[in-house]
């Protein structure tokens, strides 16, 4: 019977993970953004990789010996088949190069596991015999959909993207990669503000929905990677890939992402578009939009694609998406956990993080609704580990022309300030920027009205 079947299993491939990582710590980088402790059949190998994530979390050197101080702190070393056991999973594998093949079978053999549970809670859900049939088959479809959502996602050059609309030409090669001193944003006035984004600097950015957070970001990716040359990572996790590259050629060509999306370019804007493709093709843009995607997963998708290609900022879109490590914490500790790391990551890899961030509905409540250090969202901790913080405040989203008061001169219709709230190493200030509905882009003012003309 099929009760009788013992769920499928490798032990050899989940002792020849662990004892990987106990002859080459560093191998952890190639399994660590997938393969996760509870992908583990064996507990004593579960508990084994949980030690070695540990340390990875902490920095620490991966070895038998700090793996076995792990283990006894926590009191599972004994358990664990204590020191001997440790001895025996060096000696089931010569090497540590073939990690990432033993951990994609650990990993397959979990998600077929997961898959028979997950049947499971279907027959339960058909046993029930719920007279909303539409209910029950929406229930056992979320059941799957949690399942496949659980699979991590990676980095995708911006030009595997592009290629789905043309034929783009081939990236440039990464090899003479060469770190740049200062990432600048493109907007003159924030740039001779600030004088570009400064390594290893926390940046935050926030605002209130439909200020364009999303934009401003993509904008400085946008102008940074074409322009300076500069290797963006870009980890989304609210918006899919796709979209994001819809509003890179919108800002590109100047024309509605709307009509880009349903593909109702004109001949001329084809043509428009097949050059924006090929200029941001050359761009090395990195983006992740995997949409759960917790902090450690992130850390090292990161340092991988660090040691691979070389960065020179990360975009995190938006930090209170991101997940910490289940640690059972409330939210004000995780968020406070999630900041510091990646205060923490910009400064191990020695590039500025901007990091998007909500703002509290107190803004909504005030008279002035310009925002303050206060709004940021969840925790207080935000604005203690950023280095910088800016606010994007649009005058005109609170306001409209009807009830503008004449005394305070024009409507700022298309006007944005992107406020400089804190700044660690600096002095704080306002800017001045165009906003563009049609294209959701920020620019330069004179650069706008020159645009519209």
């Amino acid at each position: 019977m099929q009760n009788d079947r013992l769920p499928p299993h490798d032990i050899d491939a989940e002792e020849a993970v662990n004892g990987s990582l106990l002859i080459d710590g560093r191998a952890v980088y190639e399994v660590a953004i997938f393969l996760q402790p509870g992908d583990f059949h064996s507990e004593q190998n579960r508990w084994i990789y949980q030690a070695c994530l540990s340390l990875y979390q902490r920095d620490e050197a991966i070895n038998q010996i700090t793996v076995a101080q792990e283990l006894d702190r926590e009191g599972k070393l004994e358990k664990c088949g204590g020191a001997a056991y440790l001895s025996h999973l060096i000696s089931v594998v010569p090497t540590s190069l073939d990690i990432e093949h033993y951990a994609q079978i650990v990993y397959r053999l979990s998600v077929m596991r997961q898959l028979i549970a997950a049947s499971d809670k279907i027959s339960d859900i058909g046993y029930e015999s719920d007279p909303d049939v539409s209910a029950a088959l929406n229930r056992a479809e979320d059941v799957l959909f949690r399942l496949r959502r659980q699979g991590s996602l990676d980095f995708v050059h911006i030009k595997q993207v592009l290629d789905r609309y043309f034929e783009a030409p081939p990236s440039p090669e990464t090899a003479g990669y060469q770190p740049i001193p200062h990432v600048f944003s493109g907007l003159t006035g924030l740039d001779d503000f600030l004088g570009g984004f400064q390594r290893s600097d926390l940046v935050v950015v926030a605002g209130r929905p439909s200020m364009g957070k999303t934009s401003l970001v993509l904008n400085i990716a946008r102008n940074a990677g074409v322009e300076q040359g500069a290797s963006i990572a870009l980890f989304s996790l609210e918006m899919f890939r796709e979209t994001l590259v819809q509003r890179l050629l919108s800002s590109e060509t100047g024309i509605n992402s709307r009509r880009i999306r349903l593909g109702l370019s004109t001949e001329d804007e084809e043509r428009k578009i097949i050059e924006a493709i090929g200029k941001l093709s050359e761009a090395p843009i990195y983006i992740d939009d995997s949409p759960q995607l917790r902090v450690m997963e992130m850390r090292s998708k990161a340092r991988r694609l660090h040691y691979e290609h070389g960065i020179d900022l990360i975009i995190v879109d938006y930090l209170q998406l991101l997940q910490g490590e289940g640690r059972n914490e409330n939210r004000v500790q995780e968020i406070s956990y999630i900041s510091r790391s990646l205060k923490a990551l910009a400064r191990e890899l020695n590039v500025p993080v901007i990091a998007v961030s909500q703002l509290s509905r107190a803004v909504e409540w005030r008279a002035s609704h310009i925002p303050q250090l206060s709004d940021l969202r969840d925790s207080g901790s935000i604005e203690q580990d950023a280095d910088l913080v800016t606010f994007i405040y649009r005058e005109e989203v609170y306001t409209n022309e009807e009830e503008w008061p004449p005394d305070k001169g024009e409507y700022p219709r298309g006007l944005a300030d992107i406020i400089i709230a804190k700044h660690r190493n600096g002095p704080t200030g306002q800017i001045k920027v165009r906003f563009r509905h049609d294209l959701t882009k920020f620019e330069n003012i004179a650069q706008a009205e020159q645009s519209l003309l």
